[in-house]
């Protein structure tokens, strides 16, 4: 029965959207905790302390919920339709990485995820398991999604520590469902990135202090996203114009050419988010802020932040026609932007 399911549920999940699915064992991440705890201990994942809270369970899916037996892990894809390294030639615009150019995955991911689920639950109910129970996660739990998806043979963490198939290229988002029921399992996933470090020789700020291992301090991602304050004067330029995550390591992977087209419109890119200008960004008030990013990842870390950014990316566009824009927010009643304001307009041949 467990095997026919499982064909049934791979079948309905295609028809939800999502390209690949893998079963694993809660147990199947035994040397992921270990990893996390050197990278934590590295001070590498900067101020994301959420990464050492809970450790016991994101090391271990089983003491997360131990009554589950099955973690099934799904592929969505996102791969864009546009080259999203041209936007990096043009210092006037800003590079917003293509997962955030439209709505909030974790939202679109979760609902269908929960579809998938309650599917599930009814098919097993039919088959007499009407005890069955299911839990779904979408990178918002204590939850290492990337080493279960290679557990559960959907592909390998790449030496740039994202999850890559050589059905799918490393453009598509992972949602895990844990479940009481017990399926099958499917081999994990097999390392083929080989003598390649096309992703490690593109990071602009050296952020890989090794294969598979990154140092989150200095990724642009993390600057961009995560990190709070004023960024390293040292680590300003290299920014170039990304004002909001970075995708150079994942565009630059070989196995994309493999990639599989995303389907769902609202993970299509808006056209207003490819190239946005980056002066009419530098104006946005918080109110415009909000509804221009409405139901977008964006939105999550505020106006002041993102306009910390803008300000970096105009700094380094050497656009002198743009210094207007940073002088207008010489005094801006966020101090790090005020300095990101003096930093950008000094970067242009002003002297605020």
């Amino acid at each position: 029965m467990s095997s026919a399911l499982k064909k049934a549920l791979f079948q309905r999940a295609t028809e939800e959207g999502f390209a690949a699915m893998g079963v694993c064992r809660p147990d199947a991440i035994a040397h992921a905790g270990d990893r996390l705890q050197e990278f934590v201990d590295a001070g590498m994942h900067g101020q994301m302390a959420w990464m050492g809270e809970r450790m016991a369970w994101r090391g271990n899916p089983a003491a997360l919920w131990p009554d589950a037996r099955s973690i099934i892990m799904l592929a969505e894809p996102y791969t864009p339709t546009h080259d999203p390294m041209a936007v990096l030639g043009k210092p006037d615009k800003g590079a917003i990485s293509v997962y955030a150019q439209n709505r909030d995955y974790h939202d679109v991911v979760k609902k269908r995820l929960k579809r998938v689920g309650r599917w599930l639950l009814d098919e097993a109910a039919k088959s007499g398991s009407d005890t069955a129970q299911i839990k779904v996660f979408v990178d918002t739990a204590p939850v290492m999604e990337k080493p279960l998806g290679a557990a559960a043979g959907l592909g390998w963490q790449g030496k740039h520590t994202n999850l890559l198939g050589r059905e799918l290229g490393n453009w598509f988002f992972l949602g895990a469902i844990f479940t009481t029921l017990d399926l099958p399992t499917d081999p994990p996933g097999i390392e083929r990135c080989g003598s390649c470090t096309a992703c490690l020789d593109v990071c602009p700020t050296d952020a890989f202090v090794a294969p598979f291992r990154l140092d989150a301090r200095r990724c642009i991602s993390y600057l961009t996203i995560e990190h709070k304050g004023p960024v390293d004067p040292a680590l300003r330029e290299k920014l170039g114009n990304r004002i909001y995550g970075c995708d150079d390591c994942l565009a630059v992977c070989p196995w994309n050419k493999f990639a599989v087209t995303g389907r769902d419109a609202k993970l299509a890119a808006r056209a207003d988010l490819v190239e946005p200008e980056l002066g009419a960004l530098s104006r946005l008030e918080d109110a415009q802020f909000r509804s221009l990013f409405s139901g977008s990842p964006i939105k999550r870390i505020g106006r002041n932040r993102f306009v910390r950014n803008v300000l970096y990316a105009i700094g380094n566009s050497l656009e002198q026609r743009l210094i207007p824009d940073a002088e207008a927010l010489f005094d801006d009643p966020d101090p790090v932007v005020a300095d990101a304001a003096r930093w950008a307009a000094g970067r242009l041949g002003d002297k605020p």
